[in-house]
């Protein structure tokens, strides 16, 4: 499944800000209109801790929906690690427009990069394994494809971006459809060339997604030792995602077992926002 990109995110973008504005501005800053109109500013953005920064494209639409006069320079870009006390963006337009837009653009900047930052923690922890890990459907409503697009900057990947694009077919699933082989035939012929994925709980069951055909089957919550006979017994045949409880402790050893995916909700859910600050100049 091919990971998001900044370019598929345009209009996601624009409505995105669209809707922070309308909740944070409403029908206007009683604050801001204290400043006199003509009045013009300059602003620093700061981090005041270390981060991935990431979300610059939705603080430029921020503004520009704020008001178009206001200039933008971003002195650091999406990806790249930022230190404490160091300005990564740069700004200056009129006072009333750089205060309205301050905080809508900062929490998307600290949201987006709260979630790159754990990416980044979560992919250094497997750094020279060939293992990818994958984030879930976990993910802040109305922000997705943006938290999507954040765990890329931090070095991840995306998983199905809901469940639309791929099958994820489960214990209840199965149930339902009467077994696997029923569960992966009936996939097929609803939506052929579509990703076809498994979660299986024991090794049988890893041998019948097999015979159906998956193209990922997820292990779920399997012992260390099961994931690696998984590997052999599957031999290239599908690719293997683990997932179920793995946390920071555990995660370098499940790589190691050969898996070609991890699926961890943590990089999107167990976030804590990135400390920032704009400081205004007349």
């Amino acid at each position: 499944m091919p990971n998001i990109t900044l370019d598929s995110l345009q209009s996601s973008i624009q409505e995105e800000v669209r809707r922070a504005l309308a909740e944070d501005i409403g029908d206007g800053d009683i604050t801001a209109a204290l400043i006199p109109a003509e009045r013009q500013a300059q602003a620093t953005i700061i981090s005041r801790e270390p981060a991935i920064l990431c979300g610059t494209a939705w603080a430029d639409e921020v503004f520009r929906q704020v008001d178009p006069q206001i200039q933008v320079q971003w002195l650091a870009a999406d990806g790249e690690r930022l230190e404490p006390n160091q300005p990564f963006c740069q700004l200056s337009g009129p006072a009333r427009g750089l205060l309205s837009g301050e905080r809508c653009a900062l929490n998307f900047i600290q949201t987006l990069s709260a979630t790159a930052t754990r990416s980044r923690y979560f992919a250094d922890l497997v750094e020279g394994t060939a293992v990818k890990l994958l984030d879930t459907r976990k993910t802040l409503p109305g922000l997705r494809l943006a938290q999507k697009y954040a765990v890329t900057c931090g070095g991840c990947h995306n998983h199905r971006i809901g469940l639309f694009d791929a099958f994820l077919i489960k214990e209840n699933h199965i149930a339902a459809c009467g077994g696997i082989q029923a569960a992966v035939t009936q996939a097929r012929a609803l939506s052929p060339g579509k990703p076809v994925e498994v979660e299986v709980e024991s090794l049988d069951e890893l041998r019948q997604a097999l015979t159906a055909g998956a193209d990922i089957i997820m292990l779920d919550e399997l012992s260390n030792e099961d994931m690696r006979t998984a590997v052999q017994i599957t031999a290239g045949k599908a690719k293997l995602e683990a997932s179920g409880g793995i946390n920071e402790s555990t995660l370098r050893a499940v790589a190691e077992t050969g898996v070609d995916y991890i699926s961890i909700g943590s990089l999107t859910k167990d976030i804590k926002a990135v400390d920032l600050s704009m400081r205004l100049s007349m």
